[in-house]
């Protein structure tokens, strides 16, 4: 059984993405960021994710790309979903949207500047919630005040990341309220090396989470 609502970020070898998929992922994630030291190509990304079963949401993660360029590389790597970690606006979102994609956008913040944020976006895109600080966008291995994304679920389903482990989902899921998660760098033994003890041990603990009252799927339920 794949559970939709996960995702493992930052693939960067075929074997990974393997073991993510036998250990019961719903999602991998993919990094189109040269900045990153996860980065991939269009090619890279379309030989890891070959042959997985249909049910794995492909998922390309951007920062502050132009809308070409984001369908150039979603395209040639066959992905399902683009996630956008930048400063981008509602109406890339929308443009995206347009072309089929599904579409994650990040928010890096929390208050009314979250809430905010949450309500722009379209409902037909999903939200990804990480307030971590670090040299690169993202969560950067880094854990949060979770508890300060919660207000969001009365508004619409959102995923969280940043510093999320197997020891610690069970109270993120429980301060944020998140009905998603992504996990990258807690789950490595080296920056896009993934650990495959970590990996298994932290989707056994999203298997035990209470579902979520509104699911989330990293492909796009709605």
């Amino acid at each position: 059984m794949f559970l939709p609502h996960v995702k493992i970020c930052g693939i960067t070898r075929r074997s990974d993405a393997l073991f993510c998929v036998d250990a019961g992922t719903g999602a991998l994630g993919a990094v189109f960021y040269p900045k990153s030291p996860r980065n991939v190509s269009a090619e890279q990304a379309r030989r890891l994710f070959d042959g997985l079963p249909p049910e794995i949401a492909r998922v390309g993660v951007f920062v502050n790309a132009s809308v070409d360029f984001m369908l150039q590389i979603a395209r040639e790597a066959r992905l399902d979903t683009i996630q956008m970690h930048g400063e981008e606006t509602v109406e890339t979102c929308a443009a995206l949207l347009r072309e089929g994609f599904h579409v994650v956008q990040a928010i890096k913040r929390t208050g009314p500047g979250l809430l905010s944020a949450g309500r722009a976006l379209p409902m037909k895109a999903d939200v990804l919630v990480e307030c971590g600080r670090g040299a690169l966008p993202g969560g950067n291995g880094m854990a949060w005040n979770w508890s300060a994304a919660a207000p969001l679920a009365d508004f619409r389903p959102f995923a969280i990341a940043g510093g999320l482990n197997a020891e610690n989902l069970a109270a993120a899921a429980r301060d944020s309220r998140a009905a998603g998660f992504d996990a990258s760098s807690g789950v490595e033994s080296a920056p896009g090396v993934k650990d495959e003890a970590d990996v298994r041990a932290f989707l056994r603990a999203a298997a035990e989470l209470p579902p979520a009252t509104v699911p989330f799927s990293w492909k796009g339920l709605r």
